[in-house]
């Protein structure tokens, strides 16, 4: 049996780029069994590339692999809103956009991908520190300060580095399903799943033993998605009053407490979906969601699918 075709990601650097922002698309997306995808560094030219931080990258390809790319990441990088990449990035970038390739920036980057014209009308996001200056200097672009990511279906972009995971396992849990995504949240041992819309930073600080509590709150519903759960039970647990969790909570993951464990009970159907050939009918109790008629709807507000047709997308080698 032939082996299946890798699917193909190329993270381009740019001078000045950020370490940790080329660092996480390179090793998320690092070929290995569990992750059918080949990654290729990649600068303006083959050689040393300067970097951000006291660091250079010596990358083996030019724009050359932007043209055999399915996926093309941008990683953020320095002074980005002083003048725009050189001509030759951003005519690459387009012609891998009209090849049909995706294109995806962490932070700065993105002030990459407006240069090219392709976010103009679209939504986007960058770092907090500079989503200000993207909107000044591409006003046909609407920045959107107070999300992690933003997913436009062919370009898409982060906030800081760390969102730069979060957008990474978003990819996966598109390209390969819930299961894969957990699978390298848990090898990046980073959380499987942080809403797109959840804040970059909330101004008026959270003590942290309540941070860690609701973590802990958290993990304990991840237990118990087949039980009945309400927000005063989870409140209850954490400790709190229902309106002060509901607030908190919200804050923290860009969720209503009830609305986390909706999209949470959704996660573990679509991971039993994957690997498992239990019927809906038994999933939809296993997770806490009753009947396989509310798991469909559910399914279908949410994913805009249905559980049947998501089984079939996700099940391999069969």
């Amino acid at each position: 049996m032939p082996a299946p075709r890798l699917n193909r990601v190329a993270v381009l650097v740019l001078e000045g780029a950020k370490p940790l922002d080329v660092g996480i698309p390179a090793q998320v997306f690092t070929t290995r069994a569990s992750m059918p995808y080949e990654v290729r560094v990649c600068g303006a030219a083959p050689g040393l590339v300067t970097g951000g931080d006291g660091l250079a990258y010596s990358v083996a390809h030019g724009l050359d692999a932007l043209e055999w790319a399915e996926i093309v990441f941008v990683p953020g990088y320095r002074f980005p809103d002083r003048e725009d990449p050189p001509g030759n990035v951003v005519g690459a970038l387009l012609g891998a956009h009209e090849r049909g390739a995706r294109l995806a920036a962490i932070s700065t980057g993105a002030f990459a991908l407006a240069a090219t014209g392709l976010l103009d009308g679209r939504r986007a996001t960058t770092h907090w520190h500079y989503t200000r200056a993207l909107a000044a200097r591409y006003p046909r672009v609407q920045v959107d300060e107070n999300v992690l990511f933003v997913d436009e279906g062919s370009v898409l972009t982060s906030a800081g580095a760390a969102s730069g995971i979060d957008l990474c396992l978003h990819i996966v849990r598109g390209d390969l399903g819930v299961a894969a995504s957990n699978h390298a949240a848990r090898r990046l041992v980073a959380a499987p799943y942080r809403s797109g819309g959840q804040a970059q930073y909330v101004p008026r600080s959270v003590p942290e033993p309540l941070g860690e509590r609701f973590a802990v709150t958290r993990e304990w519903a991840l237990h118990r998605l087949g039980e009945p759960l309400t927000l005063d039970e989870l409140a209850r647990q954490a400790g709190v009053s229902a309106r002060t969790f509901s607030r908190r909570f919200a804050e923290e993951t860009g969720y209503t407490p009830m609305q986390w464990v909706l999209r949470a009970r959704l996660d573990l159907a679509r991971e039993l979906l994957e690997r498992s050939q239990r019927s809906v009918e038994q999933i939809a109790a296993d997770v806490g969601l009753g009947t396989g008629a509310n798991l469909r709807t559910h399914f279908q507000q949410i994913l805009g699918t249905t559980p049947s047709e998501y089984r079939r997308t996700f099940t391999r080698g069969t």
